[in-house]
């Protein structure tokens, strides 16, 4: 008898060895999991640009939306639908004796996609726009109409209703060439030195399309920027440039026809105090501030 409690002694200690042995390895196991957790290191952006082949660039999701939404099209298309029905009221209610027609336009982003940039970009680990690239990238004439414009303008052309261009760039001595020359690849129509206007050393739109206006009734605006229609919106402030938009509420799809820009333009100056900030790691604290201005806080 003492001999089989023995055994059964002998049983229950190796056994209870076996079970804190294997416990005590998932523990360490665990530990090990745990301080490794701890341990792991933050990937921290460069000053250059973003890291892990550009996985965490803070353009993609915008940049995405760009190139693939359907919404994003959809926007284009309901924009110049609304320059359209601006443009038959403008022409039924037309005397004898009046000004001409005329809508006057914004290029980049407005009329030009320059999505191929922005995915240049994003393959060479850039996530802010990067002036030097987009100067070397502008004389390869790789923008796109926007969905809805060349039917637009081309309806005008029927119509009789003349078109302006108006950008600001500034690609050197040949800027005006450039943009002259992507235009006609794609066929719009009015591009001659007459209706297009490239500003290279101001972004104030105003001068020239008050010039405009002696001569044409101006049926429309179109822009992807505030600035586009009006200076006093040339603000390096959020708040204030908002209420300066609501206090011209009732012109939008009407006298202003704002296009989608979830990249670039003024709108970026309101956050940063420039519309290209540089791309450091301090300016990218300040995109991730801007975009919890309003965030859920869990009580």
């Amino acid at each position: 008898m003492k001999r089989h409690f023995s055994m059964i002694l002998a049983i229950i200690v190796v056994l209870s060895s076996a079970t804190v042995g294997y416990v005590f390895g998932l523990s360490k196991q665990h530990s090990a999991h745990v301080q490794a957790a701890v341990e792991q290191p933050k990937i921290t952006p460069s000053a250059e640009g973003s890291t892990v082949d550009g996985l965490n660039n803070i353009l993609n999701v915008a940049v995405a939306w760009k190139q693939t939404a359907a919404e994003y099209k959809a926007l284009y298309h309901q924009s110049f639908n609304m320059a359209r029905i601006q443009v038959d009221r403008a022409l039924a209610n037309r005397k004898e004796g009046d000004k001409p027609l005329a809508v006057i336009t914004d290029i980049d982003d407005t009329i030009l996609s320059p999505v191929n940039y922005w995915g240049y970009l994003i393959n060479n680990n850039k996530d802010f726009f990067d002036d030097a690239i987009w100067d070397k990238w502008i004389p390869t004439y790789n923008m796109a109409a926007t969905a809805g414009a060349l039917d637009f303008f081309n309806y005008c052309k029927k119509k009789g209703v003349e078109v302006f261009y108006v950008s600001s760039r500034d690609q050197g001595s040949k800027t005006y060439h450039y943009a002259k020359t992507q235009l006609k690849k794609l066929k719009f129509p009015y591009v001659d030195k007459k209706h297009l206007t490239i500003l290279r050393d101001t972004s104030n739109k105003e001068p020239r399309q008050n010039e405009i206006a002696q001569n044409y009734k101006v049926i429309s605006y179109l822009g992807d920027n505030l600035n586009d229609f009006r200076r006093i919106y040339y603000v390096a402030d959020i708040d204030k440039r908002a209420k300066l938009m609501e206090q011209d509420k009732d012109l939008f799809g009407t006298k202003f026809i704002l296009m989608p820009n979830p990249t670039d333009g003024h709108w970026v100056r309101a956050i940063f105090g420039e519309s290209e900030p540089a791309a450091t790691d301090n300016n990218r604290v300040i995109w991730k501030e801007a975009a919890t201005r309003s965030a859920w806080k869990q009580k």
